[in-house]
């Protein structure tokens, strides 16, 4: 009896462990770079400004890639399913601020679910479907986006354009495809459109080809356009984006961009991509422009991976404007890049930066305040090399700038 009851007790204490739940398997990462760099300069003026340019050496940080630190993580909920979340700080090593002023996350702050079989759905501030599907075949992977952005970063193939309060959907790769979607909400009372973003990209990537084609638009949070909203969700701390190129489109009502990306893999060693892009600032009853300034761009980056540690790069792209707003001699602007990386391991790098942009035609300056109100004046186009030099462009129509850094990643 005494045996029988042992018995019993071992198979009861079997079933309640077999019947107990698995614990998900779960993870998070702290993860960091930690860039920086001397620059060279030979022009330097304030935005909106056609004089007054010195030559200015400087430290920069976050040059081949930004500085930053971050976390993300992943718990496996079973079936497939991981709710996955991503937090993202920039800093300056330099002097230790944050990126974003009042944004200890600034860089990206979402959460969300996936799925290898039905896709990711992530809520919060992050960057478009547009960028995130574009991004492979964007000329800053090689020439950083700080030298190589093509002027201004005019279409946002760089990190610069994060949107707030977003959704993205993005499907699982089939047969070489992936689609995505996204929306960002602005929480403008009365309206879902006053201030929102949303994209949609396209991409296929097999083997050695890769292809993707995407649109995005950026409302403005203000109606009518005008000063820039605060409600806007594509934003970092203002208007994203204004450079020298863009300069006397500010307030506009909308921006849109539509954009083609491609890549071919040669081999090992070399490889090579295409961009061409039409952006539009549409302007709105209280813009201070009239006519839609249409810009297009197109541009090509070579790599080649020469050694081990070795990787070249160098790219073209040109960028013309439309005729409008009463310009009749358009701006145009070539940019020309060259960077060299060498690999001290893994995750440490030095590399040097080369780019120089000759500017052409006419564009739109900083309102001038007249008796009848403030109007966009015509003034020359003049350089502004990738987007680390949208708040100090050159004040001709010529730039050149080279740096020198070191990158740790953690």
């Amino acid at each position: 009896m005494k045996r029988y009851h042992k018995t019993r007790l071992a198979i009861a204490a079997g079933a309640a462990l077999t019947a107990a739940p698995a614990f998900a398997q779960s993870s998070v990462t702290l993860y960091g770079i930690v860039d920086d760099s001397i620059v060279y300069q030979s022009s330097q003026t304030t935005l909106g400004s056609t004089s007054g340019g010195r030559s200015n050496v400087k430290l920069a940080s976050g040059i081949w890639a930004g500085s930053r630190f971050g976390l993300k993580g992943a718990e496996d909920l079973g079936g497939g399913n991981k709710a996955i979340f991503q937090l993202e700080s920039g800093f300056n090593v330099n002097n230790g601020q944050q990126q974003f002023a009042n944004a200890m996350f600034g860089r990206q702050a979402w959460v969300g679910m996936t799925n290898p079989a039905y896709g990711t759905l992530t809520a919060g501030r992050q960057y478009t479907s547009y960028y995130t599907l574009l991004s492979p075949y964007s000329p800053t992977n090689w020439l950083t986006g700080f030298f190589g952005a093509h002027p201004g970063d005019l279409d946002e193939l760089d990190t610069i354009y994060r949107a707030n309060n977003s959704i993205v959907y993005t499907t699982p790769k089939l047969y070489g495809f992936t689609a995505s979607g996204s929306y960002s909400f602005a929480g403008v009372p009365g309206s879902v459109y006053q201030g929102s973003t949303w994209s949609a990209a396209l991409q296929y990537a097999q083997g050695p080809v890769g292809v993707a084609v995407g649109f995005t638009r950026i409302n403005n949070s203000t109606n009518g356009g005008g000063v820039y909203g605060a409600d806007s969700t594509t934003t970092s701390g203002g208007q994203s984006g204004v450079s020298a190129v863009t300069n006397g489109y500010q307030g506009a009502q909308a921006q849109q961009r539509f954009a083609v990306g491609a890549g071919y893999t040669f081999n090992s060693a070399w490889d090579v991509s295409f961009t061409y892009s039409n952006v539009q600032y549409i302007p709105g009853i209280n813009s201070k422009f009239t006519d839609t300034a249409i810009f297009n761009t197109a541009g090509a980056v070579l790599h080649w991976k020469a050694t081990p540690v070795w990787d070249l790069a160098g790219g073209y792209s040109y960028t013309r404007a439309t005729k409008a707003n009463g310009i009749t001699s358009e701006a145009s602007y070539h940019q020309f890049n060259l960077s060299q990386y060498y690999s001290l391991s893994k995750r440490t790098g030095l590399y040097a930066l080369e780019a120089y942009q000759r500017a052409n035609g006419n564009t739109l300056g900083s309102p001038t305040f007249t008796p009848a109100g403030p109007v966009n004046r015509q003034i020359s186009a003049t350089a502004t090399i990738g987007d680390g030099f949208q708040t100090a462009p050159s004040s001709s129509r010529s730039q050149f700038a080279a740096g020198v850094g070191i990158i740790h990643r953690f």
